[in-house]
């Protein structure tokens, strides 16, 4: 393979609500922290060891309104994005840096606003799901076809 690639795939839980950031040509940001966990059993002691990795989410413009609207903590997602790497220099002259994953696509797996009252997962609404670039579903199964 002659080029290069930069894909990450993510199946994990919210740690917080989505964070969103308005600017004032109308674009926003939303940030969250997103849990994956790796569960292994020790050889030597048998014991069962849940190890958990924490990554910065980035989503853009209506896909940060959506993540908005629908994700709250514990809710769990699929993202495919991309890992991007910033630095800047705070306040105090320190230099910073950070890892965040650039998402792209994402499915919507459950979410506590999809939890009935008797704590029992409901299935996902058409208006729930946004997967390949964002595509939002119609509203109502009319279409603008002449026939």
């Amino acid at each position: 393979m002659n080029g290069t690639l930069n894909k990450v795939t993510l199946i994990g839980h919210l740690g917080d609500d989505v964070k969103m950031h308005y600017f004032e040509n109308g674009n926003c940001i939303g940030r969250f922290a997103l849990a994956t966990n790796e569960v292994y059993i020790n050889k030597t002691t048998n014991e069962k060891i849940t190890s958990t990795e924490w990554h910065n989410l980035v989503v853009r413009n209506k896909a940060a309104e959506l993540c908005e609207k629908y994700l709250s903590k514990g809710d769990k997602i699929y993202i495919e994005g991309r890992i991007r790497s910033r630095q800047w220099q705070a306040e105090d002259g320190t230099a910073k840096h950070t890892t965040e994953i650039q998402v792209m696509e994402f499915i919507f797996l459950n979410t506590k606003k999809d939890t009935d009252s008797k704590g029992k997962n409901t299935p996902l609404s058409e208006k729930q799901i946004a997967i390949n670039n964002f595509e939002i579903p119609r509203e109502n199964n009319e279409d603008d076809l002449p026939f």
